[in-house]
């Protein structure tokens, strides 16, 4: 989804793009449309697109709010006694790999801090390398 938001009041004067500082608003002409493009990379999210349309046309509101995107939804493993969520099951498959080791899915408080030593060894390998 993207942040930068323009709505129909937009009639193309090119004002936002030939004011902006950052230079994250660029525009083309092809055939028969004008397109106008924001990189929100280069956006320094400084408002000065919204203070300078005439038109109202940009939505600065959704360039401000700060939300989150859901950007990946991973598998749970639950610990086995109890239910609490402990790790998710590419974690488990990658300590499994590492290890040459089935882990059990259990909390720290049914597992003491085993995973959590294992996890230790497998890193400090990988810094020591």
């Amino acid at each position: 989804m993207s942040f930068f938001k323009v709505n129909e009041n937009c009639n193309g004067c090119l004002a936002c793009v030939q004011n902006y500082p950052a230079s994250a608003l660029n525009f083309y002409d092809e055939a028969d449309n004008r397109k106008i493009l924001h990189n929100m990379a280069l956006c320094a999210r400084c408002g000065h697109c919204w203070r300078i349309c005439p038109q109202d046309a940009i939505e600065f509101k959704y360039l401000i709010t700060g939300r989150f995107d859901l950007v990946k939804t991973l598998e749970l493993l639950h610990c086995k006694v109890c239910g609490v969520p402990v790790y998710t099951t590419g974690l488990g498959d990658t300590v499994s790999k590492k290890t040459r080791k089935d882990i059990e899915a259990l909390c720290p408080d049914h597992k003491g801090s085993e995973p959590v030593n294992v996890w230790k060894k497998l890193t400090s390998k990988r810094v020591s390398k």
